[in-house]
């Protein structure tokens, strides 16, 4: 039995479809065939779709190959499938309108649409925040000596990024939601009820709202940046990784140290490299209070000034503290950042320590007892009896 349909929507629409009544009457088709005409509308409707997205990319690929910039590829291959994506939705929702449709199939397929228009929009949307990001990074390079403007960069796009992409995400499942009568209805309840259901939530979810809220905060205050060398818990690290409510730390030995983002704002921590790479490194000798000083200070100077790891910034040599058996000898040199300042302590200690041994023996630490003439005659009482 053959189904009763009809044209609904506006008279654009009325017309349109009854233009395609007529034009698929004149194919001589059965009339139990009559889904046939929404396939066909369909593809057509597909294929014109994806015609349209081809001439679009060919047009900016063009653009592209003449730009000088490298980043328009990343932006073209980030939204090339979402864009044909929402070619076809747009295509497909458009021709719906002229299709035969009876109510109920009518009322699903806006149904479908209010779901899959709103997804892909958002998917589009994700993308071109992600090849925002890409371009940030690539014009941020952090591999240069002074690299805190990059990192800086960095830092913000990738925390703002995450941020950018939750909100969408939500906005997109808020509009998918919305396309639902039964949801529509009830929505002065739950808004009604959104105060009793917040406070509820943020008791139970206090924790993970803390630390998204600090994520969202260190995107502008900047306590750490990306790269940053820092000491969190006694561990000697660089930051990896933020995410909005955690960081990753690459401790110097391969292992990785998670912190909670909302540690960086209440707790104290070192950041070595907050306003520039460059560091002041100290080593420490302990030698005997006869040592040749000078001699030693000759020598530290002959080994820093040699070597390479040295940025040529500052160096000295000073007796900062004395023991009962020893003096305090302390070298200060410069480098351009954390890990090269740690190799030429390593250097300059081990080189120095060589040099006491083979050509300064007497400048290591002794131990020295006086033997005064009260404590001569007390020894020799004790031998005679």
């Amino acid at each position: 039995m053959r189904t009763m349909l009809h044209c609904g929507g506006t008279f654009h629409s009325r017309t349109g479809c009854m233009v395609m009544r007529r034009l698929f009457r004149s194919l001589h088709v059965p009339p139990d065939w009559v889904w046939v005409e929404s396939v066909i509308a369909v593809s057509v409707a597909v294929l014109a779709a994806l015609i349209a997205h081809w001439l679009t990319m060919r047009i900016a690929g063009h653009a592209e190959r003449r730009s000088t910039a490298k980043t328009d590829g990343l932006v073209l291959a980030r939204i090339r499938r979402p864009l044909r994506a929402v070619f076809v939705a747009v295509a497909v929702s458009f021709v719906a309108r002229f299709l035969p449709m009876d109510g109920d199939v009518q009322d699903m397929w806006h149904q479908a649409l209010g779901f899959i228009v709103p997804a892909l929009l958002g998917w589009l949307a994700v993308a071109a925040l992600r090849a925002f990001q890409d371009v940030i990074e690539i014009r941020s390079d952090i591999t240069v000596e002074d690299n805190l403007r990059a990192r800086r960069k960095r830092t913000r796009a990738a925390i703002l990024g995450r941020i950018g992409t939750f909100f969408i995400i939500f906005i997109s499942v808020c509009l998918m939601l919305l396309s639902v009568p039964g949801i529509r209805t009830i929505g002065v309840t739950l808004m009604a009820s959104a105060g009793i259901a917040g406070l509820v939530v943020g008791a139970a979810a206090q924790p993970a709202l803390k630390n998204l809220i600090a994520g969202v905060q260190m995107a502008f205050t900047e306590p750490i940046r990306l790269d940053d060398v820092v000491i969190v818990a006694g561990e000697w690290g660089r930051v990896e990784q933020i995410h909005l409510t955690f960081v990753v730390i690459k401790i110097w030995d391969e292992r990785r140290l998670v912190v909670p983002v909302s540690k960086f704002l209440e707790e104290s921590f070192q950041n070595w490299t907050r306003e520039t790479s460059q560091l002041l490194g100290s080593v420490f000798w302990y030698l005997d209070p006869s040592a040749d000083i000078p001699r030693f200070r000759a020598k530290l100077a002959e080994v820093v000034t040699a070597n390479p790891r040295w940025d040529r910034r500052f160096f000295n040599v000073q007796v900062t503290d004395m023991k009962a058996d020893a003096i305090e000898v302390r070298g200060l040199m410069t480098a351009k950042d954390a890990a090269i300042a740690f190799d030429l302590r390593c250097d300059v200690r081990e080189a120095m320590l060589a040099f006491v041994r083979d050509e300064m023996p007497e400048a290591m630490p002794r131990g020295r007892f006086l033997m005064g003439p009260d404590v001569v005659t007390a020894g020799r009482i004790s031998g005679s009896v």
